[in-house]
This record gives structure tokens, C-alpha cells and sequence, in this order.
């Protein structure tokens, strides 16, 4: 087997199944992680890939053992990947008075965010040893500030850059400005079957291959921080100017992401707002 290694969570479906297409067009073996083993693996034949390229490993990231045990067996039937992507999430609308959906946003939370370090946890050693490699979270602009009746996955999504933040800082100190690298990307909105279900207007919406495309190019440069597409990294920092009186009133009526039980579940590998 030849060719650098990509290990990707949530690759099902939807952003995570871009990102294993274009990294497969880039040459790259192909670790793939899903609850879904069996549409990974219709999707890989599909493409007429090659057996020894590809491995897919069922894990459920919001259980740390789980997720740690398919890197632990990537490393052992495919060897130290180069790039891991913690791209699985979830995204539900929460209402705090609901006390049903104080057990959504822990979940919430046991996904995007210990799920995210529980799946760089197995490789960070051996990157460091090796003194290279791409740590890739998949954070989302819905990051940059909250929005009414998004407060888990808003707060999920800061979470994960400040986070991404600290490891670069641990992994730079550990191996210098050239060796492992953390690569925080912030998707806008990208046409997945969930994010159809949202209710409200959706600027700059990009099909999931052109985010991946972006992203992989942003990922080899191993740039720190990345919001595509860049507009709505000009969106993001405005509103984060805005002061908090104006921000509100221009928030005011906006409609709401779907709670759990409203319309289509909006959860599952979704890192898109």
C-alpha cells in the first residue's frame, strides 16, 4: 500500500463523504468512520477503489472507547494517517425550558466535542513522534456567535475552536511550527439532506464538493484557520462587531433550526450550520 493515509469520521454521508472523494482523487488511502458501515462501503465500491485503499471502521463518536478503539485499529491495519479529519456532528435546535433538550445538548455535546478529542486522541502520539501530520476539527461559523434556538450547537461549535486553538498550541510547542499541524475549518452553509430542513435563508450555500475541495487544499497548506466559503467569513466578523443591542434586533423573529421531533431529525454528520 502506497500513498498517504486520511482517517475521516462521519463519511456516510454529506460533508464526510465529499472530503473521502476528494482526497481519494488525490491519491490518498482511505480510513472511513461511520455508525453506517454499509453505505461507506457501497459508496468505496462504487468507486471501483482499489481493496487495499480502503478500510471502514464502525464507531460511534459520542462514546469516547468506541471512537478510540477504530484509530487504535487504523493504526494497526493501515498504518499512522497523515491527515485525521473529526468531521461528525450533530445539529439540533434545543429549547432550554424543554427539559428533554438539556439530554439533546449533552449529546450535543458528547459528539462535537469530547467526541472530537477522543477521535485525534489514539494518533497525537505517534504524529508527534513522527513530528508530522494534519489534525483536522470541523468547527462552523455558527460558531462565532449565538443564535436563538441554536444554543447547542452554536456553544458545540465554539467549543471546538477554542479547543483546536489549544491543540495548536500543544502540538506546536510539542513539534515545532513545521511538524503536526491543527487545522480548523469553519463550513458555511453546505447542501446536505439536513440542512435542507432548515427554516431559514442559507446565504452562500455550496454544495458539499466544492466545500471539500476548498477544504483538502486548506488542509495540505496546513493552514490554522479556515472559514469557507470566505464570504461568510466576512459575515462572521461583522456580526461579531456588531454590538450586542444591534445584533439582537437584527436576530429578531428569526426562524428557529428544528428541535428533535420537529419535521426530519436534524441530526448525524452535519458540521454545515
Amino acid at each position: 500500500m502506497t500513498g498517504p493515509l486520511a482517517f475521516i469520521t462521519g463519511a456516510s454521508s454529506g460533508i464526510g463523504q465529499a472530503l473521502a472523494e476528494s482526497f481519494r482523487r488525490r491519491g490518498y488511502r482511505l480510513a472511513l468512520v461511520a455508525r453506517r458501515t454499509a453505505e461507506i462501503e457501497a459508496w468505496a465500491r462504487s468507486r471501483g477503489l482499489p481493496e487495499d485503499h480502503w478500510r471502514v471502521y464502525g464507531a460511534d463518536v459520542a462514546l469516547p472507547d468506541s471512537i478510540i478503539a477504530a484509530g487504535l485499529g487504523c493504526i494497526s491495519a493501515q498504518g499512522l494517517p497523515d491527515v485525521v479529519v473529526a468531521n461528525a456532528g450533530i445539529s439540533v435546535g434545543i429549547d432550554t425550558s424543554v427539559r428533554g433538550d438539556i439530554d439533546v445538548m449533552a449529546r450535543t455535546f458528547a459528539t462535537n466535542n469530547i467526541g472530537l478529542a477522543a477521535t485525534f486522541h489514539p494518533f497525537i502520539e505517534g504524529m508527534v513522534a513522527r513530528r508530522s501530520g494534519r489534525l483536522v476539527g470541523i468547527a462552523s461559523v455558527a460558531g462565532i456567535r449565538g443564535l436563538p434556538g441554536h444554543g447547542a450547537y452554536c456553544s458545540s461549535k465554539a467549543a471546538v475552536i477554542s479547543y483546536c486553538e489549544s491543540l495548536r498550541g500543544e502540538m506546536r510547542q510539542a513539534t515545532g511550527r513545521d511538524g503536526v499541524r491543527v487545522v480548523t475549518l469553519c463550513p458555511g452553509y453546505v447542501d446536505t439532506p439536513l440542512t435542507r430542513e432548515n427554516r431559514y435563508s442559507m446565504p452562500f450555500l455550496m454544495a458539499p464538493q466544492a466545500f471539500a475541495e476548498r477544504a483538502v487544499r486548506a488542509i495540505e497548506a496546513g493552514d490554522s484557520y479556515r472559514v469557507i466559503p470566505w464570504q461568510m467569513g466576512v459575515v462572521a466578523k461583522l456580526l461579531r462587531l456588531l454590538p450586542n443591542a444591534v445584533f439582537d434586533r437584527a436576530l429578531a423573529g428569526r426562524p428557529r433550526k428544528h428541535r428533535q421531533g420537529e419535521g426530519h431529525p436534524s441530526s448525524g454528520p452535519t458540521p454545515g450550520a
